[in-house]
């Protein structure tokens, strides 16, 4: 049917070709951007989903940091740890000497102010140790890891303890008679067990945290794989659908003058 007051075919190619054009525009914001989903509109669900599983990386990205610091800390405390573990080797050595009954006066004063000065050390490793302007020893340690949902939380919790001369039942030996250096050496004896067991419960904790933190990684990565395919544009596939696109294009913008066109028709019967 002819008609003058509406050219249908020219609307309906009309709109074909706006949809064309919005589906281009797509397209090529998708390649330029490198992302599929660009906002809501183009993929509400998995827009949702990718968001979640950022936030996952995000937290289990600074859970890595936190285990490392972790780690950093009980170190910094194994460090130490070893230097007492030297002086107390040490202690031993001059206690050894001491309890021997050949020792004079003079040696046992020579013995016992050097057997002070190490506990004194001792007490000064202890004390002034630190970790980012924190006391090592005595200060409880928490560390966080996460994966940002409630139930993929872990908290590792260890307490290096104090070595200084008191806390090892030190600080009332002496080195001035046989006796007292014998009885010094069995005290030092268990000082030096109680440091070595220190270090083990450390070396543990150390194990856990780079365990933990091995696992993080590996979530961390496989969580990004899935957000990225998720979110990331087909660069192969979107090019082609751009060209399909283009086609489309210009066979609608033929579509559309041919239906113009075919409208003018209608004069010639008034001719």
């Amino acid at each position: 049917m002819l008609s003058i007051l509406n050219n249908i075919t020219a609307i309906t190619a009309e709109n074909q070709l706006n949809m064309t054009n919005a589906q281009l525009q797509k397209t090529l914001q998708q390649l330029a951007s490198g992302s599929r989903i660009n906002s809501g509109a183009d993929d509400a669900a998995g827009l949702s989903i990718a968001n979640g599983l950022n936030a996952n990386v995000a937290a289990l990205t600074q859970s890595a940091h936190n285990a490392t610091d972790g780690v950093g800390v009980l170190q910094t405390a194994d460090g130490a740890l070893s230097q007492a573990s030297a002086l107390l080797n040490r202690a031993t050595t001059l206690a050894t000497e001491a309890s021997n009954g050949t020792i004079g006066t003079s040696q046992f004063t020579a013995l016992d102010n050097e057997y002070q000065s190490l506990l004194t050390e001792l007490t000064n490793i202890s004390g002034s140790t630190n970790y980012n302007g924190n006391a090592v020893f005595g200060t409880a340690l928490n560390i966080y890891t996460s994966d940002g949902t409630a139930g993929g939380s872990v908290t590792y919790a260890v307490t290096p303890a104090k070595i200084d001369s008191t806390t090892l039942a030190l600080n009332a030996t002496k080195l001035d008679t046989t006796a007292h250096a014998q009885a010094a050496l069995t005290a030092i004896t268990a000082a030096i067990n109680t440091v070595s067991g220190e270090r083990g419960t450390l070396g543990a904790t150390v194990e856990q945290l780079q365990a933990a933190s091995n696992v993080v990684s590996t979530e961390t990565q496989n969580l990004s794989a899935a957000a990225n395919n998720i979110m990331s544009a087909d660069v192969g596939q979107t090019v082609a659908q751009m060209t399909q696109y283009n086609v489309l294009q210009q066979t609608g913008m033929a579509a559309l003058q041919q239906s113009n066109q075919a409208q003018q028709s209608v004069l010639k019967l008034l001719q």
